[in-house]
């Protein structure tokens, strides 16, 4: 699984940096088996200006969906921790969820239906 963090465009490099290594802790404290830093991720297709300013994480984890689901919702909850303006992508096989301004109700609607395609049978 990547994990992408995208910071709002306006959040100078330090904060950038600090954000991704908040996200990739609480990632750590997971049972995943690892969470590593992808060097020179690509920028998602359209962006434009976010270079420098985008994470992306392999998080490495064995096939029980359980610890997937809790990986969704670490994730959900960083995010809603830190305020507007910061968007996190998932993607599994090609299949990306983007977390970013929805409400929480449209937010849920969307980690269920993605959760929901990726467990295992």
């Amino acid at each position: 699984m990547t994990v992408v963090l995208e910071p709002d465009p306006e959040t100078d490099p330090e904060d950038r940096e600090r954000l991704a290594r908040q996200l990739r802790n609480e990632l750590r404290t997971l049972e995943v088996d690892d969470v590593t830093t992808v060097e020179g991720a690509a920028p998602p297709e359209g962006a434009k200006g976010v270079g420098a300013s985008l994470t992306e994480l392999l998080v490495t984890m064995s096939a029980g969906g359980g610890v997937f689901v809790t990986v969704i919702a670490t994730i959900k909850d960083w995010l809603g921790r830190r305020g507007a303006g910061h968007k996190v992508s998932v993607t599994i096989d090609g299949d990306t969820l983007e977390l970013s301004d929805a409400t929480p109700v449209e937010r849920a609607a969307l980690i269920d239906t993605f959760v929901r395609r990726h467990q295992p049978a």
